[in-house]
């Protein structure tokens, strides 16, 4: 294939993968045979497309099964941080949900639609469904009323997209006028009228609006970019997070460029992964979809000189990609800057933003026991109890009999101990201590050795504290900001493994999954369930 058709054709492999039937994106399990009859692409084509989304870690093969895998969602990512809009606009609007108590929606004009980009619900029976990546037609709701007639003050939609739904929308307009997004509060039926939902939001609505324009003068700042000296960047570092598109894979190391605020790791990842798989790997489609999440590192997009330097590529072959990615709507130019289009988020951007913390964490607790052939368990920290959230068995006539749900003092689980050891010193010393066994701790010096032992190691293993014959290693797993946010254990009895074959044979799978949650939980904006 040649270097646009490549691209071109995966993207074509990625929009069939992630849209149904109605044209909504959901997290569908397919298989290869289905995606040759949606794109009427070879099937050869089809499997090398495939072997290079599931290398780049943008797709996940379970069997023949195929589905979006989290990290697909920075494609959607880097349009809400090129258009600079998600940021300033979301404070204000989550401020008029609560004020209100309705929900609210930010949407921007794409194509003869409305694209959402942000959506501030209500907790109730009757709530409203829309997810951000959803595209709604411009002309049967209030945000794509009021953007298509920017002249009108405000807009409003009375059960014309759904019966029983109501909304009401007011433009915003950048400083130089034109109308950019369209902020909605919307409601049902039930309790409010078009009519009264008009009279009771509008005001305060006007007023958000007002304070969203205002921030939208603020000028973005655009700090200088160190040229870089060699390879192609394909991995990412912004807010202390990285997301590699090595596939699953471990480490990056290379030089390194900054462009407003975004590191670029310079290592050629798709000449490596080329000289690994050869003919099955396309090396011009990971370089053009490198190319589109490049672009989200500068508010506005960037220049192609720019967009050269940033991701190590040569200049004829991110103008290549730019022009595909042109073509079809991902990407526009604007004075000789390249920003990417909202269209960019249907490549499954609303399907995964859906997907609960246990829907992300289990594939890969799964993909563990199947390694090391024991029972694991994903918990949070819940008041002093360590709260089990996802968890996968082994199949044996003694097994560590744990479920969703079930809870255990923190202080004496592996979990419980990495959990403790990001918590301020002071909650840990204010912990009752009881003992479980002979072997608990229960002297509060002790246990907050135990718990710095845990921070300095990366890692804590308990034996037998909660339960006798019971022991397990734990390493945390962090979010999105980089803080930790749960905890992945491996548990077993200890006649079948001693703490050596614990560090040996276990811990090291374990900081691979662990890593592997994290890097996904990077990608979708979720938090474990507590209570």
């Amino acid at each position: 294939m040649e270097p646009a058709g490549t691209l071109e054709r995966g993207l074509a492999v990625l929009r069939a993968l992630t849209a149904d039937a109605a044209g909504r994106s959901r997290p569908l399990r397919v298989r290869a045979t289905d995606l040759v009859r949606a794109t009427g692409l070879a099937r050869s084509t089809v499997d090398r497309v495939l072997a290079t989304l599931v290398h780049l870690g943008y797709v996940r093969a379970e069997g023949r099964d195929l589905l979006p895998a989290p990290r697909l969602m920075e494609l959607g990512e880097a349009y809400l941080a090129c258009g600079g809009l998600r940021d300033p606009l979301a404070p204000p609007a989550e401020r008029l949900a609560e004020e209100l108590d309705e929900s609210v929606s930010l949407a921007v004009p794409d194509g003869d639609g409305v694209r959402f980009i942000g959506q501030f619900t209500r907790r109730r029976t009757m709530s409203v469904a829309f997810r951000v990546g959803d595209l709604l037609p411009a002309d049967r709701c209030a945000a794509g009323l009021a953007l298509r007639d920017p002249a009108a003050p405000w807009a409003e939609d009375d059960q014309l997209i759904e019966p029983g739904l109501v909304a009401v929308a007011v433009p915003v307009r950048d400083p130089r006028g034109e109308a950019v997004c369209a902020v909605s509060v919307v409601s049902h039926t039930s309790r409010h009228t078009a009519a009264s939902l008009r009279d009771y939001a509008l005001p305060r609505l006007r007023e958000t609006v007002a304070a969203m324009e205002a921030a939208l003068t603020e000028p973005a700042p655009r700090p200088p970019l160190a040229p870089a000296r060699r390879g192609s960047a394909v991995a990412w570092r912004s807010g202390g997070s990285a997301a590699t598109r090595a596939g699953e894979g471990g480490g990056i190391e290379g030089d390194r460029a900054r462009l407003n605020g975004v590191e670029a790791i310079n290592t050629d990842l798709s000449r490596a992964a080329k000289e690994e798989l050869g003919a099955g790997y396309l090396q011009s489609l990971a370089r053009g979809l490198a190319v589109l999440v490049a672009l989200g590192s500068a508010r506005g997009g960037l220049s192609l000189a720019d967009a050269a330097k940033i991701t190590g590529l040569a200049r004829a072959t991110v103008r290549r990609s730019l022009q595909v990615l042109a073509r079809l709507g991902y990407v526009a130019c604007d004075d000789s800057r390249f920003a990417v289009l909202p269209k960019a988020m249907e490549l499954g951007y609303a399907a995964l933003s859906e997907r609960t913390f246990g829907e992300v964490v289990q594939p890969h607790l799964a993909d563990l026991v199947a390694r090391v052939h024991e029972s694991a368990s994903v918990g949070v920290l819940s008041g002093d109890d360590v709260l089990y959230v996802a968890r996968v068995p082994t199949v044996s006539i003694m097994t560590v009999n744990i479920t969703v749900g079930t809870r255990f003092p923190a202080y004496a689980t592996s979990m419980g101990r990495v959990l403790l050891a990001d918590q301020p010193e002071e909650r840990v010393a204010a912990i009752a201590l009881e003992p479980l066994t002979r072997h608990t701790i229960t002297a509060p010096d002790r246990l907050r050795a135990a718990v710095r032992q845990a921070a300095e190691d990366g890692y804590a293993l308990v034996d037998q504290e909660l339960e006798e014959g019971v022991r397990s290693i734990a390493v945390p797993v962090r979010g999105r900001d980089g803080r930790v946010v749960a905890a992945v254990n491996v548990a077993t009895h200890a006649s079948r493994a001693t703490r050596a074959d614990l560090l040996r044979d276990v811990l090291p799978a374990l900081a691979e999954t662990s890593a592997k949650m994290s890097a996904d939980l990077r990608h979708v904006p979720v938090t474990p369930w507590t209570t």
